[in-house]
């Protein structure tokens, strides 16, 4: 049986790494948003009349950590995949 060593054309290394890292990318930049949207949130709802405004603002800032978090784990499950495809070229 022929050894056969599984690669990605050369034509699509750039883009396919350009997109996954734009990707990633884009994806954290609205987790931090999300994460200053929360804490805006929070400091107006700390007026008594806007405790619910507040209480949003917190759950905001936690899904957005949740938000980095989940999107930092699959880009680099994604990129590892990724590189074993390369067959370490």
């Amino acid at each position: 049986m022929p050894q056969v060593t599984p690669a990605l054309p050369p034509s699509v290394k750039n883009p396919v790494n350009t997109i996954l890292a734009r990707t990633a990318g884009l994806g954290l930049a609205g987790a931090v948003l999300g994460g200053l949207l929360g804490w805006a949130f929070v400091a107006v709802g700390h007026n008594p009349e806007r405790t619910q405004l507040a209480a949003r603002g917190k759950q905001g800032i936690l899904w957005s950590l949740i938000g980095a978090g989940g999107i930092g784990v699959t880009s680099a499950l994604v990129l590892a995949f990724y590189n074993m495809s390369k067959g370490g070229a």
